[in-house]
């Protein structure tokens, strides 16, 4: 990334923050997945906050105060970098991760902290104390949960239709793992044009297969529902659901949606196998009903 001119305009009597040292660093392969989520969610807020300094240090007239938090920023931004890129290569899965296109440390890291094959279910029920694998309840029958499938990493990440929250209720999937899916998907669609590249070009087939349904008036009854249910201002949005159609935004979100399933149906299955030492049961569309077509993940 080139570095913004005007950081070297800073005050000299402003003070820099303390950098991320070699053995804090390394210290990151001990992160607990809690922890790791922690610096995840610190992560993008941090860039955020940089993009916005970056912003203002571009005016004609920056102030001093706000190119020195655009440094501070960006040095916090790239030592969390630092430190979840030791995190995740400290693992298996999360060495995968990076090396498909598109996947950096960051994103590794997250997968890393928010998915587990083989977590702890604990039966308590609410305002019970929670126990861990390390010191279970002795009476209450907790035990750890194998994530078999695909499918169920796809339903904690929001990735399954059939779900739904309902007003009232828990939220069925995780937030955070969704966000990191959209962020999975719209990396895909990034990097479909470069020769690295592998899920992008999933993404490319499937919008060629989705707009030709699209077309054919396939999701009518997808678009009947958004006029039923939502309140539609814009005028050329209104007509194209009127028509039988759903927008191109909507496609290019579906297209997004099936390039990152298949991508975190990989990681479950280097998770899995990392986890077990054997590869996970076969899709239920392949194992039973005959179907053919398996995508291995690339690069295992």
């Amino acid at each position: 990334m080139a570095t913004d001119p005007a950081i070297h305009t800073v005050n000299p009597n402003w003070e820099m923050i303390t950098r991320l040292n070699k053995d804090l660093r390394d210290s990151a392969t001990m992160l607990d997945r809690e922890e790791a989520r922690y610096l995840v969610d610190l992560y993008y807020s941090v860039q955020e906050q940089r993009q916005r300094a970056a912003s203002q240090s571009r005016t004609d007239e920056p102030h001093d105060l706000t190119v020195w938090l655009f440094d501070q920023f960006r040095v916090i931004e790239n030592d969390i970098k630092k430190a979840l890129g030791v995190y995740a290569t400290s693992q298996l899965p999360g060495e995968w991760a990076q090396s498909v296109h598109g996947i950096g440390p960051v994103i590794a890291a997250g997968l890393l902290a928010h998915i587990d094959v083989n977590p702890w279910k604990c039966m308590a029920k609410p305002g019970q104390d929670r126990c861990k694998k390390s010191d279970p309840h002795s009476d209450l029958g907790c035990h750890q949960r194998i994530i078999h499938t695909a499918g169920g990493v796809w339903r904690f990440a929001g990735l399954d239709p059939t779900q739904k929250w309902d007003k009232g209720q828990k939220r069925p999937w995780n937030a955070r793992l969704k966000r990191l899916a959209w962020i999975i998907g719209d990396s895909f669609r990034k990097q479909r044009n470069s020769p690295k590249d592998f899920y992008g070009k999933f993404y490319e087939q499937r919008k060629e297969y989705e707009t030709l349904k699209n077309q054919r008036g396939d999701y009518a009854d997808l678009a009947r529902e958004s006029l039923e249910t939502k309140k539609i201002s814009d005028p050329d949005l209104k007509k194209t659901l009127q028509a039988g159609q759903i927008p191109a935004g909507r496609i290019e979100l579906r297209c997004m949606r099936y390039a990152t399933k298949l991508f975190l149906a990989h990681y479950h299955h280097v998770a899995y196998e990392s986890e077990f030492n054997t590869a996970p049961p076969k899709p239920y569309v392949i194992e039973h009903l005959g179907h053919a077509k398996y995508i291995a993940p690339p690069n295992w």
